[in-house]
């Protein structure tokens, strides 16, 4: 049921935002030039890795660049920034819903460069599809802000932020049921506009 649920519901928000998907990338190629989409290796179900796809919100990353992004990163271009605001540059991973790589409810899938960090017991996480929003998707809405408050934010994320996540997600798969999702998806849409 919550597989076709993601299809049907994923099917109508693309349908439904696809004016305003074409009016992000408009004004991405016209304000940000190149690819007005982003892909990003992540590590889902059963520890198979996927794309997954964003909306483009900043500038070519250069090697030595961290994966994490900290509130007032220079690299968060103009649009970029009310685009994340907004949480719309994510729309496209709808997409990877419609795919199977992700659900609508469901563990926030890493990098593998974070991963690797986990515990055993957090590789448990790996046997849930991953998805747009859970509980610790809701704690963490403004990540970016949270990191900020760090002197090392790479250290933090992996020591503090990311054991946080995983123990949250975990209780939260334990108890999960497709009506405790719809709760979810319902706070995870108040948030945005809050």
């Amino acid at each position: 049921m919550t597989r076709i649920f993601d299809i049907l519901f994923s099917l109508a928000i693309l349908i439904i935002t696809l004016p305003l998907s074409l009016l992000i990338v408009i004004a991405l190629l016209l304000f940000s030039p190149g690819n007005p989409f982003f892909s990003h290796e992540r590590v889902g179900l059963d520890q198979r890795t996927f794309r997954l796809i964003k909306f483009r919100t900043m500038r070519p990353a250069r090697t030595n660049d961290s994966n994490l992004t900290v509130s007032g990163d220079r690299r968060i271009t103009p649009i970029g920034r009310l685009l994340r605001r907004l949480k719309l540059d994510e729309l496209p991973q709808f997409i990877n819903v419609l795919r199977g790589e992700m659900s609508l409810v469901g563990p926030r899938p890493e990098v593998p460069e974070f991963v690797v960090h986990y515990s055993d017991a957090e590789r448990a996480l790996f046997n849930y599809r991953p998805g747009l929003t859970d509980p610790a998707t809701l704690k963490y809405r403004h990540e970016e802000k949270t990191l900020a408050q760090f002197d090392d934010p790479v250290d933090a994320y992996i020591k503090k932020l990311l054991p946080d996540k995983a123990a949250i997600s975990l209780e939260y798969q334990a108890r999960r049921t497709f009506w405790s999702d719809i709760g979810i998806l319902w706070k995870t849409f108040l948030s945005i506009f809050r």
